[in-house]
């Protein structure tokens, strides 16, 4: 393994950063400390800072040695997770109901060693853009990003991404080329019944049961609607309804989620669960509303940017902790909204293996941070020269 030896030099300062935004974690939109802390960094190595892009976003541009050339965009991401964190470590998050749970701190400080390393040196022609996005997680901030004309005002010829994999083993690089992350839609179904007192249920017209056939119904979608040759996932997340023992509530409310990587699949299945909400709810005589909302995209990754990852990676962790993915992941990620506007690829680097992302006990491997740092600065390098020389 042969991460950049100028970037390993700071691991400990990357170490300190990391663990002080795990402190501090910030939900999507709301990471003003975060995205402070990122452009200082950023500006006391003379990088030029743009803040706000997509509300809390920060854009990082990085000018090389002068040549003319391209622009590669690598690209981290900042919030936290709405959960209370159990891990137990000294740095624990501070702040309650919060925590970095799928290490998007162990992503940001890896991009911020990145920009140091390409800001001290600028050893490439062209230009890179450091992307710090916000609200990573279902909320949006790809969109926001590109809504506030991200590469429109920054221009990209091919952008990165990376992400940590607890699955392990450390050090390995896994990426796939093609469709390699799922799109997602999150659904909401209000069920409208008739309260009653729930020693007299006749009275009534019980929307938690109504929620319970509904749910159960939804289960056959896939089963039974869904080609078995293709991919689909539907998952009632949550079911709510009624506040005391003795009472038959009026409402029910079904939340969940929809994975997959076909267009035709998707519209199928949002299909399929206004249908069986419709039809249920008008068998019990009860009324229903459904809301399904596109969250992510499927993220494709472009097949030159898949093997310069691999190529990279095999210079830096070395060959044996270098792979193709051998299938797709369920899993979702909004950078798949930037990889539609912009080639590029998003690729994966295992830690030490422990508790999964978004597991309250999660721990990030701080042992990763400089071999991030050294793959994205290494792939801003090697492209920025090949696409300079192909053009």
């Amino acid at each position: 393994m042969k991460p950049i030896d100028r970037i390993l030099a700071y691991a400990d300062d990357l170490t300190a950063i990391r663990r002080d935004f795990h402190a501090h974690p910030e939900i999507g939109f709301e990471e003003v400390r975060t995205s402070g802390i990122v452009a200082q960094k950023l500006e006391s190595w003379g990088v030029e800072v743009h803040r706000g892009v997509g509300k809390t976003g920060v854009i990082g541009i990085i000018d090389g040695d002068g040549r003319p050339g391209p622009t590669v965009g690598l690209r981290a991401d900042m919030d936290a997770l709405p959960m209370q964190e159990t891990s137990g470590v000294d740095y624990s998050s501070t702040f309650a109901g919060k925590m970095h749970a799928c290490g998007h701190d162990g992503h940001t400080t890896m991009l911020l060693g990145a920009a140091r390393y390409l800001a001290e040196t600028r050893a490439f022609p062209g230009r890179v853009v450091c992307i710090f996005q916000p609200a990573e997680e279902g909320l949006g901030g790809a969109r926001a990003m590109i809504a506030d004309n991200l590469f429109e005002r920054f221009p990209c010829h091919e952008i990165y991404g990376l992400h940590n994999s607890p699955k392990g083993p450390r050090g390995e690089v896994a990426v796939r080329p093609g469709p390699a992350m799922a799109a997602a839609d999150f659904f909401d179904i209000r069920i409208t019944g008739r309260g009653s007192h729930g020693a007299m249920p006749q009275h009534g017209n019980d929307p938690t049961m109504i929620a319970v056939a509904m749910a159960q119904a939804m289960q056959t979608i896939v089963s039974r609607n869904v080609d078995p040759l293709k991919a689909a996932v539907v998952s009632i997340t949550q079911i709510h309804a009624g506040s005391a023992y003795n009472v038959v509530p009026e409402t029910a409310h079904l939340a969940g989620t929809v994975r997959c990587f076909d267009e035709e699949v998707r519209e199928l299945v949002r299909l399929r669960i206004r249908e069986i909400a419709a039809g249920v709810a008008a068998a019990f005589a009860a009324t229903s509303e459904v809301e399904i909302r596109d969250v992510f995209s499927v993220l494709v990754n472009g097949e030159a940017q898949t093997e310069a990852a691999l190529e990279v990676a095999r210079e830096i962790v070395g060959p044996d902790l270098t792979r193709v993915a051998s299938e797709p992941m369920m899993g979702s990620e909004d950078f798949a909204d930037m990889l539609h506007q912009v080639p590029g690829a998003y690729f994966w680097l295992g830690m030490t293996p422990g508790a999964m992302v978004h597991n309250p006990a999660y721990v990030f491997d701080d042992g990763i941070l400089p071999i991030g740092s050294s793959l994205l600065a290494r792939l801003a390098e090697r492209r920025t020269v090949a696409l300079s020389n192909a053009s």
